[in-house]
């Protein structure tokens, strides 16, 4: 299937023990894991791609749900220009770039580009 712009691509959630993250949701719901360094996990057999970023933070809002767009520039003016904020600028990560905004009542949500 196709990556395409403006739909939910992938699910972000916190965690504060990886380890036993991977194995509460493999030995519940038969999801596999991919480590990326000592603070990020991705997983797949879930029905969507998804991963956990390591925080010792308190866990408020643990999902942060991403967007794919090949333009993140032209999608990021777009955000700006409906009045939504940027909470995480543009940054590079193993496969590719994203940022994080918020909308009107807060919620954090992201966009990722592969190119």
């Amino acid at each position: 299937m196709a990556i395409k712009n403006n739909q939910i691509n992938y699910i972000e959630f916190k965690g504060t023990d990886l380890e036993k993250i991977k194995t509460f949701y493999n030995l519940v719901f038969g999801w596999r894991f991919t480590d990326y360094g000592p603070n990020y996990i991705a997983f797949s057999e879930s029905g969507v791609e998804g991963g956990f970023e390591r925080t010792e933070d308190v866990i408020v809002n643990s999902v942060l749900v991403v967007m794919y767009h090949q333009e993140l520039d032209a999608i990021k003016s777009k955000i700006i220009a409906a009045k939504g904020k940027v909470s995480k600028d543009i940054f590079s990560f193993p496969g590719g770039r994203r940022f994080h905004f918020l909308d009107p009542s807060g919620n954090e949500l992201a966009v990722w580009s592969d190119k």
